[in-house]
């Protein structure tokens, strides 16, 4: 019933075999390597992005992945613009996004912008649906996206590997990129650099005139390097460092004649962990340092500001088995965060500290599994305990129901509280609890060499004091109302296999309601309203094929109509794109060669994510990419 009615809501807001043989396939590998969410949040919805899709996409940036391929709606500024997430109706300051575990959002604003995270340094992305403030902290309202390296790999004899890659496309795009690395017994090494241009210089229809969009290029330059020492069987420490510097053009909105408006991002973030495990227990500490610098630039107006933020991030912890049915969890996070107001030429900071327990246990023959979570955390000058509650059981051997039950809690971000001039120091944190239930069918195949993969899942939460940015020359941030967010997702995946051909089709649903239940604003007209920018509708269509070393796929993404004012007065109509992408590879014993290619908005449709803000028509991407293993 659940798919039945998220499908034919979609549609319309946009216009008895036996199974004789059932086999449980092996996990995906393609899951984060983390506990908290593999242990200790059993029916916790993940979903995951395959390394094949990951290498189609090795070209674009992390909104361009998502917004194709992942039930989350990205809020895209336009083109070279921001672009933030939103997990189940909630803001982007409520949607967090971990590196390898460690909180790398802005640590003045508190969101991360997407289209700055290449996919290409990722070797898997995964995103955590639903509240999880007990395990990932508070500000973890919506969900969380998880972006991760792979572990470091030891090999017996000395293994060397090295790539490289090139595109080139629409708007004048290129990119070309370089990898390398050695691993030993004990030693594990790996860099990834690459540039990238493009002059975006695309065409778009304004008051029935075609115009040609300006300023509008980009240059960037990333770099990762990544080591690991085996110190012994049980211990391995490891060093992450990576640097970008990103300069963009902000091309001119709708409505303004020209811009002349620049931005450009530096960022350096490194990670030293230490791990040691054994067959019961696992000792492991974090530590993190992000630096970020913004500056933003407007001649027209005399604007130069620049934005200095620090991050440190520290996390220790242990994890032991008792038995086959028990296992614990301590952990022990610390953050400091720092940013510098040019205006007033001061620093303000934020500090927390917490204390984690966790537990996981199975029961009834390993068909219930139960987890329990508690956080203690001191944000400055709030204190809040965050329990949780995960619940699976496994009715069949191929299907479990599950059910979770979160205290959600987001304190005021830097900015929110002191940026100069607006901030408010008088902000309450955001509160709440949230809901979620659910089924999921295992990956399993039938004699006709049909493989089906399906979930359904609802939700509810409701967070009071839901922080607003409104005002006139200077916006300032209110605790404005009480926000209830509901609804139903589902994912499906169907494989089938005809000789050497491999077919594919996964359809992904999700309805939003995310409406205003109460405000402290007399005679506000939100009441009972959608929230801004949060589509009710968003789904995604992936349909093609393998067959020897060619793969295939038509993605069709749909978004429904968002509105842009609290009372629903005004809206952008909803918008579907076509996108394609084919890969080709000749795979020998030493070394791969791969042709990839994509073609994205087909129909080249007109379409804005955010008022006044246009979208590229038509477009495609042709690259390479060599690999020597």
């Amino acid at each position: 019933m659940v798919v039945l009615f998220s499908f034919s809501s979609l549609l319309a807001q946009s216009s008895k075999d036996t199974l004789s043989e059932v086999k449980v396939i092996a996990p995906n590998n393609d899951k984060p390597d983390d506990d908290r969410v593999n242990v200790y949040a059993p029916g916790t919805k993940v979903y995951s992005i395959d390394k094949r899709t990951l290498d189609i996409y090795q070209f674009q940036n992390m909104a361009n992945l998502i917004s194709q391929q992942m039930p989350v709606f990205v809020k895209s500024y336009g083109v070279n613009s921001l672009a933030t997430l939103s997990f189940r109706g909630a803001s982007a300051a409520q949607s967090q996004v971990y590196w390898n575990g460690v909180p790398i959002q802005n640590a003045s604003s508190g969101i991360a912008d997407v289209s700055l995270l290449p996919v290409s340094l990722m070797n898997r992305v995964n995103v955590v649906y639903g509240s999880s403030s007990a395990l990932w902290g508070s500000g973890n309202v919506g969900g969380a996206l998880l972006v991760d390296n792979d572990l470091p790999e030891f090999t017996d004899s000395a293994n060397v590997h090295f790539g490289s890659s090139g595109v080139t496309g629409s708007f004048h795009q290129y990119k070309l990129a370089v990898n390398g690395g050695i691993t030993t017994k004990r030693l594990s090494i790996d860099a990834r650099v690459f540039g990238q241009s493009a002059e975006n210089d695309l065409t778009y229809i304004n008051r029935g005139k075609e115009q040609r969009l300006d300023n509008a290029r980009l240059r960037n330059g990333t770099g990762l390097v990544q080591l690991g020492y085996k110190l012994n069987n049980k211990q391995v420490i490891g060093l992450k460092a990576w640097y970008q510097d990103h300069y963009r053009e902000i091309p001119p909105a709708l409505f303004e004649s020209s811009s002349v408006k620049q931005q450009r991002n530096k960022s350096a973030r490194f990670l030293v962990e230490w791990n040691r495990r054994s067959e019961v227990t696992a000792y492991y500490a974090k530590f993190s340092f992000i630096n970020d610098e913004m500056e933003y630039d407007d001649s027209a107006v005399f604007m130069h500001t620049q934005n200095k933020t620090q991050q440190l991030y520290f996390e220790s912890g242990i994890s032991r088995i008792f038995s086959s049915k028990h296992r614990i969890k301590l952990f022990f996070p610390l953050q400091y965060s720092r940013m510098y107001r040019v205006v007033n030429n001061d620093h303000k900071v934020q500090e927390r500290y917490a204390v984690v327990a966790a537990y996981a246990g199975n029961y009834l023959g390993h068909k219930l599994h139960v987890a329990g979570q508690l956080r203690g955390e001191v944000v400055n000058n709030n204190s809040i305990l965050l329990p949780g509650i995960n619940i699976k059981y496994d009715l069949l051997n191929w299907l479990s129901v599950n059910a979770s039950a979160q205290r959600t809690y987001r304190v005021p971000t830097l900015n929110e509280l002191y940026y100069a001039p607006g901030g408010n120091e008088q902000l309450k944190p955001e509160q709440g609890w949230s809901q979620s239930a659910g089924y999921v069918t295992k990956e399993y195949i039938v004699d006709i060499g049909v493989s089906v993969e399906h979930s359904a899942s609802v939700y509810n939460r409701k967070i009071d004091d839901w922080i607003l940015w409104f005002g006139g020359a200077i916006w300032t941030p209110h605790n404005i109302a009480s926000v209830h967010s509901r609804g139903v997702e589902t994912e499906n995946k169907f494989t089938k296999r005809i000789g050497q051909f491999k077919l594919h089709l996964i359809a992904n649903a999700t309805y939003n309601r995310s409406t205003t239940v109460s405000s402290y604003l007399p005679g506000d007209g939100s009441i009972g309203k959608q929230i801004p920018y949060t589509p009710r509708y968003n789904g995604q269509l992936n349909f093609g094929f393998t067959f020897k070393s060619f793969y295939f796929n038509y993605n069709h993404t749909y978004t429904g109509v968002r509105y842009i004012t609290t009372d629903e007065s005004f809206g952008l109509d909803y918008y579907d794109l076509a996108n394609l992408q084919l890969k080709y590879t000749m795979l020998k014993d030493e070394y791969s060669i791969s042709i990839i290619s994509q073609i994205n908005n087909v129909f080249d449709k007109q379409y804005y994510v955010v008022n006044a803000r246009p979208m590229p028509g038509i477009n495609w991407l042709l690259g390479f990419s060599f690999k020597y293993f």
